[in-house]
């Protein structure tokens, strides 16, 4: 399927020239037709004479509406251009012409409309070498001219033949496994509901298919599908699709969202960019200036932050990392348009390199500017491998999707990459010998060996600033490290495997770490053993334990498993405690249940002992409390 777009001044014919050629007339508001200008998008459908089927957008031209004209202008494969025979080249055909090479619209045909005003022959060859220094050095640059009449039906077949040429000349649409339709309408039928339009790329989509409406993330589930007003079970890459979509409501939806399967793309607030400064726009792009964005069928406004540069002459080319106000779903690779907001002006555009920087840029940074060129001339595993070091861990379906590459070309570098040790497998111990999800955590080598150093690096600092402690805790590490917890957890557990760090429960360290107590710690250590063997129901509180040999000997202490800590006042000995526990069991089973009474009676201690080891034992759920009594909830401990 393919979807050729018209473009060129206001009154140039655009429209009446669709209504010849198709039989459909493109504009479908009322005003439109009163005001005999196209305001908005207008929709047709042409058979070529090879017998092809193709879409048709009609554009407005009028400079008051050319954001309308952009919203539809993206996702063409080939542009008719039309100019006037009477007027020839006039400023909408330049910001036309200029937007089509900004979105690298490779490929068209031009239509010289309205040839039946004209009476001189020599006036057509006049305007035709005219138009021909206008397509100099752009992606019209060798595009056909065919002289037609709409009014006259001259030149009409020449034409389609002509844009059945220029399209046979151009690859069919990849599909990627990833579909995604931006919405350019949103209406209602009677008696089916919501419907949107667009033209669908990177993948195929089908009726029952669960999807996902973005940036809104909202559900939603594919009750019917047509193209060109035909019934279809499934719609393929390039095609207009009209989705009928069920469980959402028309004001949910507006121009701009994204159809999607679940899960496959991710919205983001943030771009880097390259980018062209049009030659003839009024004034230099200072960084910090607001923008609208066009991507897609999406416009949002945007800031500039300009990179490695004070400000942007026009004609020149800089990186740029734009800050969204809203939400939009963007590729590497895509295409865009900048406009300045007031007074209305196309500044530029470019393609985008990076659509999740994981920050804001330092403006001047040269391994930032080093990074982004990489990314924008770079080999496939140069972009995945950049991509990787940029946003640290991701799954192998972020990392395609993040990189814009065909899946199987993915893939191929993921493999050499891996072989090569330029890319680690965070959660399989040989990726070769196992079946990997697309949801399988990855890193590049580089990020993973700055992981490594930090958190290697961490637990030295914290070993050498409290030698008394078994570890540091892991929650507090993820802390430091500011990682999310999965990304955690699977660096904490590979770090393990390979024997470079100890996991002991809540605790981390490195292998070899001891607790070493000095001579003068241990004198302290064995007289508070003493005072525990002389009473060991009723033995020393924490306060007083610490107060014998130091807050951080006595944690160390605990930490060790030497004494057990069952309140904020109530610590046992290891051997004590265990005891208890065992006599306790035997009790329980005995009597069928233990009063804190009886379990002071039993051991000859106070009630504070015996209540504080009782609702210890509740909180670990060794017993259970039933009014005044425990009972036995497990055996086990």
């Amino acid at each position: 399927m393919r979807v050729i777009g018209t473009a060129g001044h206001v009154d140039h014919g655009k429209s009446t020239l669709i209504e010849a050629l198709t039989g459909v007339h493109p504009d479908r508001l009322k005003e439109e037709r009163e005001r005999e200008m196209t305001i908005d998008l207008g929709f047709a459908w042409l058979t070529l004479p090879g017998g092809e089927e193709i879409g048709i957008v009609d554009v407005p031209g009028h400079r008051d509406f050319i954001e309308n004209m952009l919203a539809g202008i993206g996702g063409i494969d080939a542009a008719l251009f039309v100019i006037a025979a009477d007027e020839g080249v006039m400023p909408q055909t330049r910001e036309h012409l200029a937007i089509l090479n900004l979105l690298q619209i490779a490929g068209g045909v031009i239509a010289l409309t309205k040839i039946d005003l004209v009476d001189d022959p020599g006036w057509l060859d006049l305007v035709e070498e005219d138009v021909r220094k206008a397509l100099s050095d752009t992606v019209l640059e060798s595009a056909p001219i065919v002289r037609v009449s709409a009014r006259k039906k001259i030149g009409l077949d020449v034409l389609a033949q002509t844009l059945a040429e220029a399209l046979a000349a151009k690859p069919e649409r990849v599909d990627l496994g990833r579909p995604r339709l931006p919405v350019d309408r949103v209406f209602t039928i009677a008696g089916f509901g919501t419907v949107v339009t667009g033209t669908l790329s990177d993948g195929c989509l089908k009726i029952g298919d669960e999807i996902e409406i973005l940036p809104r993330m909202l559900p939603g589930r594919i009750r019917g599908l047509q193209t060109h007003k035909r019934k279809e079970e499934k719609a393929v890459p390039g095609s207009r699709t009209a989705i009928n979509i069920s469980s959402v409501t028309v004001d949910q939806i507006r121009r701009g969202d994204v159809i999607a399967l679940p899960g496959s793309y991710q919205p983001t607030r943030r771009i880097d960019v390259r980018f062209h400064l049009l030659p003839e726009v009024n004034q230099s792009l200072q960084h910090n200036a607001f923008v609208k964005l066009f991507i897609g069928s999406s416009e949002v406004l945007a800031r500039v932050r300009l990179l490695g540069l004070e400000e942007l002459l026009p004609g020149t080319d800089a990186w740029l990392q734009l800050e969204l106000e809203d939400a939009v779903v963007a590729v590497r690779g895509d295409r865009y348009i900048l406009r300045r907001p007031s007074p209305g002006e196309t500044l530029g555009g470019g393609i985008i390199v990076d659509p999740f920087p994981n920050r804001r840029h330092k403006r001047f940074s040269e391994e930032t500017l080093n990074r982004l060129e990489a990314l924008g001339r770079g080999s496939p595993d140069e972009i995945l491998t950049q991509i990787l070091n940029a946003s640290g861990i991701l799954t192998l379906s972020q990392a395609i999707e993040r990189s814009g590459l065909e899946v199987e070309t993915a893939r191929q570098v993921i493999n050499v990459l891996f072989e090569n040790g330029d890319l680690i497998f965070l959660e399989e111990a040989n990726p070769k010998e196992s079946s990997l999800s697309m949801e399988s955590l990855v890193a590049s080598r580089g990020f993973w060996e700055k992981q490594v150093t930090q958190i290697l690096n961490n637990l030295l600092v914290f070993h050498q600033e409290f030698p008394l402690k078994k570890g540091i805790g892991r929650e507090e590490l993820k802390s430091r490290l500011k990682l999310p917890a999965r990304h955690f957890n699977v660096l904490i557990r590979k770090l393990a495997q390979q024997g470079k760090l100890v996991e002991s429960g809540p605790r981390l360290s490195l292998p070899g770490h001891q607790v070493r107590f000095s001579a003068q710690q241990e004198l302290a250590i064995q007289r508070l053993k003493h005072q525990f063997d002389a009473s060991p129901y009723s033995p020393p509180s924490v306060k007083e334990c610490q107060a014998e040999v130091g807050v951080e000997v006595y944690e160390a202490l605990v930490d060790s498993g030497q004494f057990v800590q069952v309140s904020p006042e109530v610590v046992y000995s290891q051997d004590t405690y265990q005891k208890m526990v065992a006599e306790l069991k035997e009790f329980i089973l005995k009597e069928g249940s233990v009063s804190a009474a009886q379990a002071r009676d039993h051991f000859n201690t106070s009630r504070k002992y015996a209540l504080a080891l009782l609702e210890y034992l509740d909180n670990i759920s060794v017993t259970i409390r039933q009014g005044d009594v425990r009972r036995l909830k497990r055996l086990d401990c």
